[in-house]
């Protein structure tokens, strides 16, 4: 071999392994995203069923149920247009309560529950995390406009 294709034997070598390298680590990189949906899209069938994802809405009223002698809680999420059982098994954060804002990360159930491994509740009074925001507005503001239509 010459000195000229000794170097190109090393250039192609070495880009190979790069792009190998790369292949790798964006593979990882996929397996480790966390999608965000919410309830009318997990009930619309987008949702993935195989792998874990985040799931945020409003707590609807009335909706907790704690099993007796247990750390297990189910409740339901609302958009304002569709709702998914949550079923979780542990301490809820502090700030947990009915009519608030969460975020809940696991995989949907074979029954169409979402089986949290981790709840997450809103700091204060004025915060809520910008994905159950944008979720709940387009059906926030249809039911303002109706309020305001009837009267």
């Amino acid at each position: 071999m010459t000195p000229r294709q000794k170097r190109m034997v090393t250039v192609a070598a070495i880009l190979a392994g790069v792009g190998i390298a790369t292949a790798f680590a964006l593979q990882a990189f996929q397996k480790n995203l966390l999608y965000y949906y919410s309830p009318s899209q997990i009930h619309a069938g987008e949702a993935p069923s195989a792998r874990s994802f985040r799931v945020g809405g409003l707590v609807q009223n009335g909706s907790v149920e704690r099993a007796p002698g247990s750390l297990e809680v189910r409740f339901t999420l609302t958009d304002f247009a569709n709702t998914v059982g949550v079923s979780y098994t542990g301490v809820l954060p502090d700030l947990f309560r009915e009519g608030q804002g969460i975020i809940a990360r696991g995989r949907l159930g074979d029954n169409g529950v979402f089986v949290a491994e981790e709840v997450l509740a809103k700091h204060d009074e004025n915060y809520m995390p910008p994905e159950v925001k944008d979720s709940l507005k387009p059906h926030a503001d249809a039911a303002t406009a109706a309020n305001q239509g009837s009267t």
